[in-house]
């Protein structure tokens, strides 16, 4: 008999793929429905008025299309069992929701100081940004205020980045790549494409880079705490 390839997959990584999953059908079901979850659920500006506390949480859960949950789903499958076998399921959970946290924290940082370089200010009274409609920015203010950050992205640059961090020498076939990468190299370059990403703005790009970065960046601090609380027993 061949064993289904879903048998081994441990528990924490097994119900983050269905939730994932269920969500993005909900979104679509709903969505035909008159009901939309992606404002609701997705994450925005803090003091945007579609802002909600529990957004910070959700928005991991929610995706734009097909292509981003199947990339983001398909990372987690890879990457995710191996660390969740040697983290713990417990911790492995923690370090997922932690890089998501953290992902949308850099994120909303670099949205605020793009506020304050077009207003002076962080935020504008009660979230309202009419007064500003006459700024020569005001385009990029609408766009921070009402623009959905949404997507399992940041916590899987975490995965990516703890990947690389307790298996550095381990060998990948990566696509149009002929040879294998060691695990370190692939993790620095992604770093590095999302670092000019981030700064340059491709062409077109509504990419959250800056949310991709804070999920490796608290990963990072996060697994080098862990290693200093428990120097000779990593887990």
């Amino acid at each position: 008999m061949n064993q289904s390839p879903f048998a081994n997959i441990p528990p924490v990584v097994k119900n983050l793929l269905i939730i994932n999953v269920l969500f993005f059908i909900g979104t679509y079901v709903l969505g035909r429905a008159g009901i939309d979850l992606v404002t609701w659920l997705s994450a925005f500006y803090f003091n945007s008025p579609l802002f909600h506390p529990w957004q910070i949480i959700t928005y991991m859960f929610m995706h734009a299309n097909i292509q981003h949950i199947f990339f983001n789903m398909f990372a987690l499958f890879i990457f995710g069992p191996t660390l969740e076998y040697t983290m713990g399921s417990k911790k492995f959970l923690q370090y997922y929701f932690i890089t998501g946290v953290g992902a949308l924290a850099l994120q909303i940082l670099v949205q605020a100081i793009e506020v304050h370089g077009v207003i002076g200010a962080f935020s504008v009274a009660n979230g309202d940004i009419g007064p500003y409609v006459n700024y020569p920015d005001f385009n990029k203010l609408k766009e921070i205020y009402y623009g959905a950050t949404l997507g399992a992205s940041g916590s899987i640059f975490g995965l990516l980045l703890a990947f690389g961090f307790l298996f550095p020498n381990v060998e990948m076939m990566i696509l149009f790549i002929p040879v294998p990468v060691k695990a370190k190299y692939l993790v620095t370059g992604y770093i590095v494409i999302e670092l000019i990403g981030g700064f340059g703005q491709f062409a077109g790009d509504s990419v959250a880079h800056f949310a991709h970065l804070g999920g490796a960046l608290f990963g990072y601090i996060i697994l080098k705490y862990w290693r200093m609380q428990r120097p000779n027993n990593f887990y």
